[in-house]
């Protein structure tokens, strides 16, 4: 009789993971800045009919990148989820924190689970706050952990190259425009870091929670000409100070 074939939990643990994060780093980056009045979500997504960033609840919203019928299972649970407690209980009730643990227990069986294959995403769940410390963005990879971000995060593709140069150059009080222009600055590097294309509105999604709209639903997608004329206030401002003054020149 021949030996059954014997791979330890640690390599098949391993290989998961592999799997996994093989499939994610396929998929276009998706960034989340905190700026002053809100987070603002931006990915590189050319398509007007399959989005990366969702609402989710009043103020709550959802980024994802990776196979997209899998984040669109997860997306669509995470609204039944919200929808079922904030009439079950309170609208109060429904909290980002408390979603993402429904997200990692998911994510998590699924990627333990022997009988079929991990799931080839990667999540971002943020929730605006009232103040700007009140803001909460959790980032949860394919294996249901949970990583409580801060600041600005990046999820897919060259995600920690992007993630390095977001680091350096955010900042507390950033304007929308200057979020979205830094946002927009890191996801057209290449993996090595360098800056080798022009994107441009077409070719981006992008989307807030906005914490001084006056209505319950905080969540608003940026489209169009008030897109392009983000991008263009933003970029003029920077060509502008890059320009010398009268009292620079000899």
């Amino acid at each position: 009789m021949s030996t059954p074939f014997y791979v330890s939990p640690q390599q098949a643990m391993a290989d998961r993971a592999e799997y996994a994060r093989k499939g994610i780093a396929r998929g276009r980056s998706v960034v989340v800045l905190q700026y002053t009045d809100g987070i603002v979500f931006v990915a590189e997504n050319p398509s007007r009919a399959l989005h990366k960033v969702s609402e989710i609840y009043d103020r709550i919203a959802f980024a994802a990148v990776g196979k997209y019928n899998e984040f669109e299972n997860l997306r669509i649970g995470g609204v039944r989820y919200a929808d079922l407690r904030g009439y079950t209980y309170d609208r109060d009730d429904v909290t980002a924190r408390g979603l993402a643990n429904v997200y990692a227990q998911t994510l998590g069986t699924i990627f333990s689970s022997v009988g079929e294959k991990p799931y080839e995403v990667e999540l971002i769940v943020a929730e605006v706050g009232a103040a700007p410390e009140d803001d909460q963005i959790y980032r949860l990879p394919h294996d249901g952990s949970i990583v409580d971000e801060h600041g600005a995060v990046a999820v897919g593709g060259n995600s920690d190259q992007i993630g390095s140069y977001l680091d350096q150059r955010h900042r507390d009080g950033m304007t929308l425009a200057e979020a979205l222009a830094l946002a927009v600055e890191s996801l057209a590097r290449d993996s090595n870091g360098n800056s080798e294309r022009q994107l441009t509105a077409e070719q981006l999604e992008v989307a807030v929670l906005d914490r001084t709209r006056p209505q319950q639903r905080k969540f608003k997608r940026i489209l169009g000409r008030q897109l392009s004329r983000l991008l263009e206030t933003e970029s003029a401002a920077t060509t502008k100070t890059d320009e010398p003054s009268d009292d620079d020149e000899e």
